[in-house]
């Protein structure tokens, strides 16, 4: 399943070069060799591509909603059916393991299509009975939407963006990540395969000018955006020059909040899976872990024993569990991370260094990484460092801790592990979170909406939230009889 060399373009649904005859690398994480050259788009290609979605949409909005679900859910069929290539796939792009991406990555977006494959036939308004008139709502597709995806889940947040826009009418340019680019060419091949008529998913390849040129582009109704807080305040300055839609998704540093009547073998299992999973490469993880003092003793030493078991390898080998990070850029800001912890007064507990040893020399891997003795000032604890780096902050009093938690520009989500479910949903409604969960963590079905409060973004993506993203609503009063004009 792997694309062509080089990668090409996707516009109108067919394969080209980019005009200006640039290209650039992506590499394979584990080794840093190459694995294809990309085809670099100009604004000549992102007009071909909006031109192409402008001509295929007005088609795909009159089509049957019944058909255009039939069409998502044969896409979902196929990934599934291939489930195992794209994964490969997926996991020489990123560097995540092999054990984690055939259902993180292709299941959940097989889920995506499969969903809003299921409820296109069933958009729709309300209604409104005025007594004797009445007034009806009905939601309608935006036009062309342009998704911009984050390289740490690619063919899902591909999937998560171009779903519900295609569902409800709308055509789709995407750019995936420039570190991850190749599965949103596989899940062009897949929707074509299914039978989504050219033109209506678009995939062009660049950097941040090529975000900037669908960002400002006028043919363009809405821009959703999966990256960090930076790109996001960006991307709304640019799409104010034509007042789009905009909805995003940005970074993150969730609290993840342990109560001394926790089952703790669970809350050690979330604190890992909210900071070690995917390497940690992860925007809603739980990396400042809030463990009530009563049991902090007991819960470092069973987190301690679970994390030296982990094993970092080659990320195609099945009994992986940390692959390594997607860049040596990347790896260097995670370590310069860690350094400050350490300079600022932090304590390591485990991990904490570049593992360079045999097969691993050539690859980005970084230890798993715990740190205790923090004060909540500290950069570690303040900025997000989208790594598997981990600090436990113990705390004494609900309030307390709600008051720390709360004490970020963030918002993106939250978790809470507790036996007494009334705390925890007095504590859920205190948090300055968009997404929580109880006693689980990083757990996102298609069903939840997901997203974020404060600058962690707005909008949300999966649910029924996500189809009122990608529709306007429209308003309409209907008269039954005469209407004396009092003129």
């Amino acid at each position: 399943m792997l694309p062509p060399d080089p990668v090409p373009l996707y516009i109108g649904g067919v394969r080209r070069n980019a005009e200006s005859g640039a290209t650039f690398d992506t590499l394979n994480p584990a080794t840093n060799a190459l694995l294809r050259r990309v085809q670099r788009a100009c604004e000549a290609d992102v007009d071909a591509a909006v031109d192409a979605a402008q001509r295929a949409q007005t088609a795909w909005a009159a089509t049957a909603p019944v058909e255009r679900g039939r069409i998502l859910r044969r896409a979902a069929r196929i990934l599934r059916d291939r489930r195992d290539e794209i994964a490969r796939v997926e996991t020489l792009d990123t560097g995540r393991p092999i054990a984690e991406t055939p259902e993180a990555d292709v299941d959940s977006a097989a889920d995506c299509l499969e969903f809003f494959g299921g409820i296109a036939a069933g958009v729709r308004g309300e209604h409104i009975d005025l007594g004797g008139p009445f007034a009806y709502t009905k939601r309608e597709p935006l036009g062309v939407c342009g998704g911009i995806g984050a390289w740490n889940y690619p063919i899902q947040i591909a999937a998560w963006k171009s779903a519900p826009a295609l569902a409800c009418g709308n055509a789709m340019v995407f750019k995936p990540a420039e570190l991850t680019p190749l599965t949103a060419c596989v899940l062009h091949d897949v929707l074509a395969e299914a039978g989504l008529p050219e033109g209506l998913f678009n995939v062009v390849h660049g950097f941040g000018d090529t975000g900037q040129m669908l960002t400002r582009h006028p043919g363009i109704a809405k821009v959703s955006l999966t990256g960090e807080v930076g790109t996001g305040k960006k991307v709304m300055a640019d799409a104010a020059e034509t007042l789009k839609v905009v909805t995003m998704e940005l970074g993150g540093k969730s609290p993840l909040i342990v109560f001394d009547d926790a089952h703790l073998d669970n809350a050690v299992g979330g604190a890992m899976l909210g900071n070690f999973f995917s390497q940690g490469e992860i925007c809603s993880n739980g990396t400042r872990v809030f463990v009530h003092a009563d049991v902090l003793e007991d819960f470092l030493d069973r987190l301690c024993a679970r994390t030296e078991r982990m094993r970092l390898g080659d990320p195609l080998d099945p009994e992986t569990d940390v692959g390594p990070l997607i860049s040596r850029e990347h790896m260097e800001r995670v370590l310069g991370f860690i350094d400050s912890g350490t300079r600022e007064g932090a304590r390591l507990l485990m991990g904490g260094e570049r593992a360079q040893a045999g097969a691993l020399a050539d690859g980005n891997y970084v230890q798993p990484t715990i740190f205790v003795d923090a004060s909540d000032d500290m950069t570690i604890v303040r900025e997000e460092i989208f790594g598997p780096v981990m600090t436990v902050l113990p705390f004494r009093d609900e309030a307390e801790v709600v008051e720390r938690a709360n004490a970020t520009p963030y918002g993106l989500a939250a978790g809470v592990f507790t036996n007494d479910l009334t705390r925890a949903h007095r504590v859920v409604g205190k948090l300055d979170a968009g997404t929580c969960w109880v006693n689980a963590y990083n757990l996102t079905p298609i069903e939840m909406p997901f997203g974020p409060v404060k600058q962690s973004g707005f909008g949300r993506e999966n649910g029924w939230a996500a189809i009122e993203a990608y529709t306007r609503l429209k308003s309409v009063y209907v008269e039954m009889g005469d209407v004396e004009s009092p003129y």
